[in-house]
């Protein structure tokens, strides 16, 4: 399942059933769980721990050091869940010891060509990157997000669960869960109803998110007060309760 001419440290750790391509390079301190298949010429160095069923495509560098003048070769580490793609040339940095000292990646997530997640970098679940699309570091990405195409979030910036960020956004403040932002830098644009449809979300869900979105950006509310009127909500609106926690917990302030 190893082609003879890739190049596996002795002191990584990789389970019988995963396939690696020609020319592929494994370094020290990676592991590999099993059923995941990796194209040639990928790079994965260590500390890295890499989960099962896991797809990766030729020339994609993971757990490499992170680009931060202030790294000097501490033994930090990069760490991805089970059934994530990565596609041709994406690339993954370990984290620092300026933050928790680990990138994480979790479940189910396609990164596409050419996008890249810097150190520090905390993603959830089945989130997709379209091509190019980048992550600064300490960036915290929420479960379904999708961002479009050469799209880029700044570095210490959440975006909730749930959010699109349009084409070739240029993401700079917090976005709340359900959001669709565009624009350079981007602002809310609407809720991303299609995508909530999509996942289950009844139409009175929808119907009380919208509400909510209405509330924060559309009603001439400053913030305090609406997140008064949203706490309210949130009390018989479950679905509400992660739009108010973030808006509390936004330490770059949310998107205007």
């Amino acid at each position: 399942m190893i082609d003879s001419r890739a190049v596996i440290s002795p002191r990584a750790e990789i389970a019988a059933d995963v396939e690696i391509g020609p020319f592929t390079v494994i370094g020290a301190d990676v592991v590999i769980g099993s059923g995941t298949w990796i194209g040639p010429h990928a790079v994965i160095n260590g500390p890295t721990r890499i989960g099962s069923n896991n797809k990766i495509f030729q020339f994609a560098s993971l757990g490499d050091a992170p680009q931060d003048k202030k790294y000097n070769g501490e033994p930090t580490r990069l760490e991805i869940g089970d059934r994530n793609v990565f596609r041709e040339s994406v690339t993954v940095n370990r984290g620092t010891t300026h933050d928790k000292g680990v990138t994480r990646i979790g479940n189910d997530n396609l990164l596409m060509a050419y996008s890249h997640v810097a150190h520090d970098c905390l993603l959830g679940d089945q989130i997709v990157m379209a091509n190019c699309a980048t992550l600064g570091g300490h960036v915290e990405v929420g479960d379904w997000v999708t961002m479009g195409g050469l799209s880029a979030v700044h570095q210490h910036t959440k975006v909730g669960a749930h959010c699109f960020l349009a084409h070739n956004a240029a993401v700079t403040r917090d976005v709340p869960p359900y959001v669709m932002a565009v624009g350079r830098p981007a602002v809310p644009h609407s809720v991303n109803a299609v995508g909530l449809q999509r996942r289950g979300f009844t139409a009175e869900q929808i119907l009380n998110i919208r509400r909510a979105y209405r509330l924060l950006y559309r009603s001439g509310l400053k913030l305090k007060a609406a997140l008064e009127q949203l706490d309210k909500a949130a009390a018989s609106q479950p679905e509400i309760v992660p739009f108010v926690d973030f808006i509390k917990r936004s330490s770059r302030s949310i998107v205007r």
